[in-house]
């Protein structure tokens, strides 16, 4: 499924009974995320009631951008040490396709939603993978200073490249994804074919061409909450991140920071239990899915950042942000006066080309 689809996902709570006793569980978790808001959102939504109920002590690991690597290494060396693993949706397929993820019935490990509704059909074509579980849908944007900017702020992503303009350094991800898209789109390619244009030789050099024109004003990011703390520093006057982490700075820090969403790239994020664990952690690990993946649980992740929850059912749920009382809705990615002009970033075709334009990537930068 592409991501033009986005306007029908979100959030559900289940009444089923758990997978497994708990004396048959493991009483640890490890659970590896992004960090910052983001995991701090999981924590407040998912973790803290998880361990409330249970009394599971849960291990936070901040290592999500490096998920596909060090779960390799870890089965490689037959060590596996995390228990479930959030990542985008590319990297779920990457890993189900070298047997490095548990394969899942989605029906029988995860909650219906509270009218019965299969769990496969309430998060519907976001299962994407046979080993992903989805929990959110998110955006990778831009956010700017306000007070930088001059007297226009930008309307269109193309201002990232328009030096003139917006005098500054930039801030972007450290990997291809996005920013080969966005350097085609602002090189002049129509966005139905960025895709068929990357796929050439010619495609990834004109992509890397464009950002060579930017190279040397650029700050390269690893980590979400590295471009809302080089805003908030003046140290950029724009970057790309994800959405709620711009959200976070911007409602919850009052940061002079402004959201560009022009060409924002919807994405999917969610969970994976890796392949190789024993039969008590793999226990626990499914008992935490089943719970933190329901209806309420997702909806309530919305209360504590902009990100939209992947089952249908969840949707009606959002409601006001925990601490600050406003509405979430109008502040998701997927919201008709933010999604005007959608970047549809194709997953698929990242998880079969991933490696190669990595590689590609990495030597360019090097250069």
């Amino acid at each position: 499924m592409k991501l033009t689809k986005m306007s029908a996902l979100v959030a559900t709570t289940a009444l089923c009974a758990p997978m497994a006793m708990a004396e048959d569980m493991a009483n640890e978790l490890t659970i590896v995320s992004w960090g910052g808001a983001y995991s701090a959102s999981q924590k407040a939504a998912y973790h803290d009631p998880y361990t409330a109920k249970t009394g599971v002590k849960i291990i936070n690991d901040e290592s999500s951008a490096e998920a596909v690597a060090k779960i390799r290494a870890m089965n490689e060396a037959g060590n596996v040490t995390w228990d479930v693993v959030d990542v985008v949706a590319s990297d779920a397929m990457r890993l189900c396709d070298e047997g490095l993820a548990e394969e899942l019935d989605h029906d029988a490990v995860l909650a219906a939603a509270p009218d019965g509704t299969p769990a496969s059909e309430d998060f519907g074509n976001l299962i994407v993978s046979d080993c992903f579980v989805p929990q959110i849908v998110y955006s990778t944007t831009f956010g700017y200073r306000t007070d930088l900017v001059g007297d226009t702020a930008p309307t269109s992503v193309c201002a990232i490249f328009d030096l003139d303009a917006y005098p500054g350094k930039r801030s972007l991800q450290k990997r291809p994804i996005d920013n080969m898209e966005w350097a085609l789109y602002c090189d002049g390619v129509a966005k139905d074919e960025i895709y068929d244009v990357l796929s050439t030789p010619e495609g990834i050099d004109r992509g890397l061409a464009k950002l060579d024109t930017i190279k040397d004003s650029v700050v390269w990011w690893t980590a979400g909450a590295q471009t809302p703390q080089l805003l908030a520093d003046g140290e950029v006057v724009m970057g790309s991140t994800f959405n709620g982490r711009l959200f976070s700075a911007i409602a919850e820090q009052n940061q002079p920071i402004g959201m560009l969403w022009d060409m924002q790239s919807f994405d999917l994020d969610g969970w994976i239990v890796p392949a190789g664990l024993s039969a008590e952690r793999k226990a626990r690990a499914m008992d935490y899915l089943f719970f933190a993946t329901d209806t309420q649980r997702l909806a309530d992740q919305a209360a504590y950042i902009s990100y939209g929850p992947a089952r249908k059912s969840s949707a009606p749920l959002v409601g006001k942000h925990a601490t600050l009382g406003i509405d979430m809705a109008p502040h998701m990615p997927t919201d008709p006066a933010n999604a005007g002009n959608v970047h549809t970033y194709d997953y698929e075709w990242w998880a079969d080309n991933r490696d190669d334009i990595d590689a590609k990537f990495q030597a360019w930068l090097a250069k």
